[in-house]
Parts: C-alpha cells; sequence; structure tokens
C-alpha cells in the first residue's frame, strides 16, 4: 500500500511539474499580434539599421544562389561597385516616388554602373517598392515571370543589393546583376545622320 501511495504521489507530482512547465511556456510565447478592424493581425514594420547591411546583402546573396542552383544556373558573387549603383537608384526612386528604371536624371541602369566604375556589362535589374522583408521581396521575384528571368540569367556573375527605406517603413529595393567578364555596352555615335 505504501508503494501506491509513493506511486500516486510521484504521479501528481509529475503532473504538476509538467502542467507548470507547459503553463510557463505558454507565458513566454511573447506578446501577441495586434488585431486590426478587419480581424486580421496588423503587420508590423520591418526596420533596416545600418548594422544589418552586411547580414541583409548575404542573406539575399545566400537566397539568390540557392534559386540559381536549383535552376542550374552558376552562382553569383556580390560587388561592391554593383551595391553602390543599387544604393543610388533605391534612394531615386524614393525621391521620384516611383519604381522604375531609370534616374531622376534621365540615367539608365547602364549609366548608373559606369558612373561607379564598373568594367562589365549589365545582364539585368530589379526593382521593389514594398513594406516588406529582403526575402519576400526575392520570393516575390521569383514569382514573376519577367524578374525571375533577370535573376536566372545564367550571364551573371555578379550581384549588387540594396535598399533604401523611408520614415513610414517603405523599403525602395534595387538588385543588379551583371557579368564581370563582358564589355560593357557603350553608346557609339549613330552612322546614320539625324534629319
Amino acid at each position: 500500500m505504501a508503494n501506491e501511495i509513493d506511486k500516486g504521489t510521484y504521479m501528481l507530482r509529475r503532473s504538476f511539474i509538467l502542467g507548470s512547465m507547459a503553463f510557463g511556456l505558454a507565458s513566454c510565447g511573447g506578446t501577441q499580434a495586434a488585431i486590426g478592424p478587419d480581424g486580421l493581425p496588423v503587420a508590423q514594420i520591418y526596420r533596416i539599421s545600418a548594422q544589418d547591411t552586411d547580414n541583409i546583402q548575404f542573406r539575399v546573396l545566400d537566397g539568390l544562389n540557392a534559386l540559381r542552383q536549383s535552376a542550374g544556373v552558376q552562382t553569383v558573387r556580390l560587388n561592391a561597385q554593383l551595391n553602390a549603383a543599387a544604393a543610388t537608384h533605391s534612394r531615386d526612386m524614393s525621391v521620384q516616388n516611383r519604381p522604375w528604371h531609370f534616374g531622376s536624371d534621365g540615367s539608365s541602369p547602364i549609366d548608373r554602373l559606369r558612373r561607379v566604375g564598373y568594367g562589365g556589362a549589365l545582364t539585368g535589374e530589379t526593382i521593389s517598392e514594398t513594406y516588406e522583408t529582403e526575402l519576400e521581396t526575392l520570393g516575390a521575384w521569383m514569382r514573376e515571370p519577367s524578374t525571375r528571368a533577370v535573376l536566372l540569367d545564367s550571364e551573371a556573375t555578379e550581384m549588387g543589393i540594396s535598399w533604401f527605406q523611408e520614415s513610414n517603413g517603405k523599403i525602395w529595393w534595387t538588385l543588379v546583376l551583371a557579368n564581370s567578364n563582358q564589355s560593357p555596352i557603350i553608346a557609339q555615335q549613330n552612322a546614320v545622320p539625324l534629319q
């Protein structure tokens, strides 16, 4: 009988400890997301600080290279000049308040590569105006056939990624892909005189 009491006490004690642990873990779950008037969670603003730059660039590089490898395409490496060209364009899109590939001064992606002194050829550029993280943005680009084609271009050998975040949280993303082994396109004088 003493053995049955000890066994019952042990089971009660064990149940109490497990219940306490479960309650403790449930209370450690953090704060719950705020619910908006539509009954859906209110979106949290993804804030980027200067200390996040390297992590973000390498997360995009790793993510893009994983996608390229699974598509059977060579990987790309990060290039500081392409990052600079992307940064300039992201800020400029914010100034213009529109996502498009031309700068406020009429510059093209090729012009921006020339301005930062990049010696290779542009293979493509993807842009976005969003509140999403870098990996969500990369995923959105992969869902669209036109931007997916840019990301998986087999000619690309290098990548640049940058962004500009406004005070309201909106992020202007620019990703540039280029081939360091090809000569840049240089505008030549038109052989046919204009009339």
